[in-house]
């Protein structure tokens, strides 16, 4: 039997007051939540073999201005990472970006704006599973029937204002790297 491998950080408790980087894949990195775009260009530059699909992609991508323009799954999604911080007082969303097939978002817990209300903080576990379950509910319900997100999810504790800053412009800039992304 294989032995999986921790994903967490062992005595941690996750649903201290912190700032999380979470990055999630929708299940074998199916391209379903949208398609990169040069902006004002409507070109599909989700494919990730270019080298097939010439025509799709510019000559020199350093100089295009990308985004991710989401389909009805793709909003799904950010409206349960917005969802989350509506949802839950003490949970702030500070950056998010959904792609074809994953998203990152920076997730702050801070229990201080519960003013003295008796509430049991979730997880990063917790929170990211109920954005998970709704998500993939409700592109169920729009007649995905087979949507499936990866198994667990990548997170990294933020501790330091520069890897704040770091994370934050990698998340900004997450549709321009679309092409030098070799894990999607």
């Amino acid at each position: 039997m294989k032995i999986r491998k921790r994903n967490r950080l062992k005595g941690y408790d996750y649903s201290r007051n912190n700032l999380y980087f979470i990055t999630n894949c929708v299940k074998n990195k199916v391209c379903c939540l949208g398609r990169v775009v040069a902006v004002g260009t409507g070109r599909d530059l989700s494919e990730k073999h270019p080298e097939k699909h010439p025509e799709k992609h510019p000559e020199n991508p350093s100089e295009s201005k990308y985004i991710c323009k989401l389909n009805e799954f793709g909003e799904v999604v950010a409206n349960k990472i917005r969802w989350l911080s509506h949802q839950y007082e003490y949970v702030e969303i500070h950056n998010f970006v959904v792609m074809p097939n994953h998203f990152h978002l920076i997730l702050e817990i801070d229990a201080t704006k519960l003013n003295d209300k008796q509430i049991k903080i979730k997880s990063v576990s917790s929170l990211i599973g109920a954005l998970k379950s709704t998500a993939s509910h409700q592109i169920r319900q729009l007649g995905y029937v087979d949507f499936e997100w990866h198994r667990s999810f990548h997170d990294h504790i933020i501790r330091t204002d520069e890897a704040y800053q770091n994370i934050s412009n990698y998340i900004d800039k997450n549709p321009e790297k679309w092409f030098e992304d070799t894990f999607f």
